[in-house]
């Protein structure tokens, strides 16, 4: 058997998009920047797939933004509105847990002289509104938030946070941009920029089925940021560089397909997770369920207490189960998930959690398979000392 358990770092393609992909590889392979027919063809798909991802968010058109993922989405948002704000003010809040598409970007943003406050979250893994509250001020320009963390499935308090946002622009008398890293929650969750303030939301496409290599960026209606690439101008000059057309089609199939019964596939996505969580627990001593229950039914997060979660990872590929320690973008990195150090765990929580994530197609059968091998790979290990 085949199980594949690490969708939150992505997913598999759906046959559709592979195959719309193909199309505008092999037959409509125009420059979308180009007169004739073949430009022409091309562009229509880009605009088509900009309507269907715009729509799938309650958007305009003209506000969604194509990148090559959600690493560049992310910092096209916040370098792009913090370089266009930088004379109003220079201070940007986040949180001690985002991405480290996030994370970096602030970080290099000090060094430009703009100051960043990280906020602490509670052992959830939930932002501190309290310490939000604190911190705007007149000199605040951004704040980004993720709206499911990878590695806990965390879902922050959005709405809470947009009108704490919204009363500290009126009691302030200044402009606060709001960011939502939505990589994780995009098809997940509802998302509707009609009832928001949020002002830009970054997506990616090879998390919901879609290819690599494609993401966008909302950008609220008559709000300006600073272009991130220069070049052509494409993208109403704020993204150039010739479009990916086969990754942005294969997108738009993607995002068509994945919000087509909606509550249907969530339903299916809870009930596996919540399976193996109540087998893991039945079935295996001594381990620390690190998500919240009220977090996102894709995502969950264990710690097998006396073994290391990298030899467990190992133990089930060769059973052919695919899992993860923590976030792909960073698990080939030194060091511990700041995430999990954020939420106040102890180094051999760490160091024995695996994080499970789950697609529309996993099933109840698969998570029978991979309790049978992941109780036996724990026993073995915890009896072995894998610490030693």
């Amino acid at each position: 058997m085949f199980v594949y358990l690490d969708n939150s770092a992505t997913t598999k393609p759906y046959k559709e998009v592979i195959d719309v992909m193909v199309k505008y590889m092999q037959t409509y392979y125009g420059n979308p920047s180009s007169l004739h027919s073949m430009g022409l063809d091309a562009e229509r798909a880009i605009k088509e797939a900009r309507k269907i991802i715009a729509n799938s968010i309650k958007a305009k058109d003209e506000e969604i933004y194509f990148t090559s993922g959600g690493t560049e989405a992310d910092n096209m948002a916040i370098f792009g509105a913090a370089q266009a704000r930088r004379r109003r003010g220079n201070k940007i809040i986040t949180s001690k847990i985002e991405h480290p598409a996030v994370l970096e970007t602030c970080k290099n943003l000090e060094v430009l002289g703009f100051k960043v406050e990280y906020i602490p979250v509670d052992c959830n893994g939930i932002i501190d509104l309290s310490a939000l509250r604190e911190a705007l001020d007149e000199q605040t320009i951004l704040i980004s938030v993720m709206q499911i963390n990878n590695e806990l499935g965390s879902i922050q308090p959005i709405t809470e946070i947009a009108e704490m946002k919204s009363n500290a622009e009126k009691k302030l008398k200044t402009e606060i941009l709001l960011h939502i890293d939505a990589v994780q929650s995009f098809g997940k969750l509802p998302i509707n920029v009609k009832d928001s303030s949020i002002d830009l939301i970054t997506i990616s496409g090879h998390k919901i089925h879609g290819p690599k290599g494609v993401g966008a960026l909302y950008i609220r209606k008559g709000l300006n940021i600073k272009p991130y690439l220069y070049g052509g101008g494409q993208e109403r000059g704020l993204r150039s560089g010739t479009e990916n057309v086969p990754a942005i089609a294969g997108f738009g199939v993607a995002v068509d397909l994945y919000m087509k019964n909606f509550e249907k596939r969530m339903e299916t996505i809870q009930s596996v997770r919540n399976y193996l969580e109540e087998c893991i627990c039945s079935e295996i001593k001594d381990i620390r369920i690190n998500s919240p229950k009220d977090g996102s039914p894709a995502i969950l997060n264990v710690s097998f207490l006396g073994v290391r979660g990298e030899v467990i990872l190992h133990t089930l590929e060769q059973s052919n189960i695919y899992v993860s320690t923590g976030s792909a973008c960073s698990s080939k990195k030194r060091g511990q998930s700041h995430v999990l150090e954020a939420i106040g765990l102890s180094n051999t929580e760490i160091e024995g959690a695996i994080r499970f994530s789950f697609s529309e197609f996993n099933t109840i059968e698969e998570m029978d398979y991979v309790l049978i091998n992941l109780k036996n790979a724990v026993d073995k290990f915890r009896k072995l000392g894998s610490f030693r």
